[in-house]
């Protein structure tokens, strides 16, 4: 294990434990003005509606508004530039992704953060399948019959994404990689403008998280194809994964964490975790969270460091493997 990577992991140094007394006591007038938090992607997405789930909730404990601010652009690394930059005194948080800090770091080559270096891991929120989600006019009804039309039309079928190097798109990617299929991609600023033209015809499929194309499947206006975890959501119970619908092994999720600024008093950081942790036990928040599809998966600080490093060595193989380019 590189030395970088033995810092990210080891949170708690004998110079915080020095400086305890004094963090402690911005701890308790923390906070005292509003705290902004960055969403990477647009509004109506799934990172979107799980920030504002659980922002409201950790509002009411904190005593003061967390105010949810959409920063689309970049895959998502626009934001996550502007909080790794932002003072470290807890005003400023994002909402981590394995397409912001698993991903990004393989594919962007002057990114303008490190995920291991740059951020205070506060807590892991959740996680959630994607789907794979087709226009009614796609002449497929199921993965084996999207890979044999794929096929017979070699580049001809289409994808949307959230961006280039999202999550929504390396699974697309990677899906297209194991079962020997080219598909052409199309990056949008956030899902919800992929959803949009996708509702309209103008892309073929796309790869979404679960809350913002629920209702579209459950009416009819899209085809659900498969999910993309190892084993099947609630939310579709009759919705096979890719992995058992011909594509062996394959396996993706989106997974959401809070973090904040690189040198984040670990006091400040223990009062968003304990915050965060008392949301995730909500009976309202889970129950909203179930609805979208959102197992919650509270932790310390130290699982989502120790989460953030396993995403990003597993993606970047894979990246490597792959030859996944940006456009």
């Amino acid at each position: 294990m590189g030395s970088s990577r033995r810092q990210f992991l080891q949170l708690t140094t004998s110079a915080a434990a020095l400086s305890a007394l004094p963090q402690a006591a911005r701890a308790q007038t923390y906070p005292s003005r509003p705290i902004l938090l960055a969403v990477p992607f647009s509004a109506g997405g799934g990172s979107d509606i799980v920030a504002r789930t659980v922002a409201e909730r950790m509002s009411k404990t904190l005593g003061q508004q967390i105010v949810v601010e959409n920063r689309p652009g970049g895959a998502g690394t626009t934001a996550m530039r502007q909080v790794a930059r932002s003072a470290p005194d807890g005003y400023t948080l994002g909402l981590g992704n394995p397409g912001t800090l698993a991903v990004a770091p393989s594919i962007y080559p002057d990114l303008g953060y490190d995920p291991r270096e740059d951020f205070a891991p506060i807590g892991f929120i959740g996680a959630t399948p994607f789907a794979l989600v087709a226009h009614p006019s796609v002449p497929a009804n199921s993965i084996q019959e999207l890979i044999a039309l794929a096929k017979r039309q070699p580049g001809k079928l289409n994808f949307g994404s959230a961006g280039s190097g999202s999550g929504t798109h390396l699974s697309g990617e990677l899906f297209a990689s194991m079962a020997g299929i080219k598909l052409a991609h199309i990056p949008y600023k956030g899902v919800g403008s992929a959803i949009n033209d996708l509702l309209g015809g103008h892309v073929m499929m796309i790869v979404s998280g679960l809350p913002p194309i629920i209702g579209h499947v459950n009416e009819g206006r899209l085809r659900a194809l498969a999910v993309t975890t190892s084993t099947r959501s609630s939310i579709f119970p009759n919705v096979p994964t890719i992995a058992e619908s011909g594509v062996p092994g394959y396996e993706s999720e989106q997974g959401f964490g809070l973090l904040s600024a690189k040198k984040t008093p670990r006091a400040i950081v223990d009062k968003l975790n304990a915050a965060l942790r008392e949301a995730l036990a909500s009976e309202d928040v889970l129950k909203k969270m179930a609805t979208d599809g959102t197992v919650a998966l509270p932790g310390s600080p130290e699982d989502y460091a120790a989460r953030i490093d396993r995403d990003e060595t597993k993606w970047s193989r894979l990246i490597k493997q792959s030859g996944v380019k940006v456009e």
